[in-house]
């Protein structure tokens, strides 16, 4: 009687031990976050390394060059825009979805369709037609697209010799144009269903284009001119 007792409290013991392997079970499982559910990519979640760059090594050069008496005389870079314009979609739907998942891909943000504000009949187009898509980067995004561009994406045009000096608006912002989308690094050419440019505008706080390009141009922007 006495060794029946024993293997019957014994039992017990082991599903109690088996409970708490369960629980780790479960809680090793990290949750997925809302971004990831959604498909949308994820946020930075460390500085960029142009953000540091900049703290320590451009607002210095500025300072010295511009004679600044205040931190917040110093240009910075505010925002970038980046536009794609996809008047073929008006035909078919599933251009302007290639054309916001490339978007998506070298912005590191999902964009915003644009759509025509009036009709245009020669172009078949009506107004509030998708005609294309756009994003705005800021903060942490905003400085890994920079460095993306400056460092993988402009070296790899065909006889690359330099991005124009004199497309500064007199207001301290920068207006550029890519040709092809495939000079992105997170653009695979296999998966694409058409070549597409897009403009860049790089928007600062400089007063001045003199300031806005000297601010470019510590962050080693390849001007020829």
């Amino acid at each position: 009687m006495s060794a029946e007792k024993e293997t019957k409290k014994a039992k017990p013991a082991k599903e109690a031990k088996g409970e708490p392997a369960k629980k780790a079970g479960k809680e090793a499982k990290a949750p997925a976050s809302a971004a990831a559910k959604q498909g949308k990519p994820a946020r930075p979640t460390a500085p960029a390394r142009l953000s540091t760059y900049y703290k320590e090594s451009v607002a210095k050069e500025l300072t010295q060059k511009f004679g600044y008496k205040s931190p917040m005389q110093v240009p910075r870079i505010e925002k970038i825009v980046l536009n794609m314009g996809v008047g073929e979609a008006v035909a078919d739907k599933k251009i302007m979805d290639h054309a916001v998942g490339d978007m998506t891909k070298i912005a590191g943000q999902k964009p915003l369709v644009t759509k025509s504000r009036k009709a245009i009949a020669n172009f078949k187009i009506r107004e509030g037609y998708p005609v294309g898509c756009k994003v705005t980067l800021r903060g942490a995004r905003m400085y890994e697209f920079l460095d993306r561009l400056v460092n993988i994406a402009l070296p790899r045009v065909r006889d690359f010799r330099g991005i124009s000096g004199r497309s500064f608006d007199g207001r301290g912002n920068y207006n550029m144009g890519v040709k092809e989308q495939i000079i992105f690094p997170e653009i695979e050419y296999d998966k694409i269903d058409a070549l597409r440019g897009l403009n860049i505008t790089i928007s600062t706080t400089a007063k001045t284009d003199e300031e806005a390009r000297a601010l470019l141009s510590a962050f080693k922007f390849p001007f020829r001119n």
